[in-house]
């Protein structure tokens, strides 16, 4: 794997969403391939780069736990946003208090993994590029002593992420996790060029390890 990184990722609770549920969360088994690159991106990125992720490893027996947490019933429309923009002005604000809702999810607690990317430079010829090398070194860098550009977290920002390096030997599998588990179709990743694309792949465990493909393969659906 050239220029790989490696980093755990732990956290008292979390929550992938399952896109097909519509009214309430519900959390995927394990962390996601997008929900890692976004908390590898809080701590560095670049836009002459992008991180690809290679290996999940779930250190954690996988532990459920349902809850009741107040949401807003709606989003602010897109259509407000372009208009205001024409405009100049408009209302953009929500008051929360006035829609807010109480759901039910089904969450994950007591999560521990580690995650394997590694770098691809997508422009090389820019002023401000750099080797994969060069940006590799400042992310173990800012890893080592903590720096991010916002708080990486779980699915939901209310579940934070305690990311660190790997010191010394890879933990074993837990034994609730021996064997293969076939986890079913997860989301890999949004394909943002082909009009915000969800890319899906199946995800099977062997011995806690989940091999992510590259967005590219054959077995990726869209």
């Amino acid at each position: 794997m050239p220029f790989g990184i490696q980093c755990r990722i732990r956290g008292e609770f979390a929550c992938f969403t399952r896109p097909e549920m519509k009214a309430e969360r519900v959390s995927y088994d394990v962390l996601t391939p997008s929900a890692a690159r976004g908390v590898i991106e809080a701590i560095y990125w670049k836009p002459q780069m992008r991180w690809v992720i290679d290996r999940v490893r779930v250190l954690a027996p996988i532990r459920w736990l349902n809850v009741r947490r107040n949401e807003v019933g709606q989003k602010i429309r897109l259509s407000s946003v372009q208009s205001s923009m024409n405009s100049g002005r408009g209302r953009l604000g929500m008051i929360v208090e006035e829609d807010r809702q109480q759901r039910a999810a089904t969450i994950l607690r007591d999560v521990d993994y580690i995650v394997e990317a590694h770098i691809e430079v997508l422009d090389a010829s820019g002023p401000e590029s750099k080797p994969e090398a060069k940006h590799l070194d400042q992310f173990n860098r800012r890893l080592a002593s903590g720096q991010c550009f916002h708080r990486p977290y779980l699915g939901c920002r209310e579940f934070p992420a305690d990311v660190s390096p790997i010191d010394g030997d890879l933990p074993a599998c837990h034994p609730e996790l021996a064997g293969e588990r076939d986890l079913g179709y997860m989301l890999l990743d949004i394909d943002f060029a082909d009009g915000m694309t969800p890319l899906f792949f199946r995800a099977v465990m062997r011995d806690g390890v989940i091999d992510v493909p590259d967005p590219r393969d054959a077995e990726v659906r869209r």
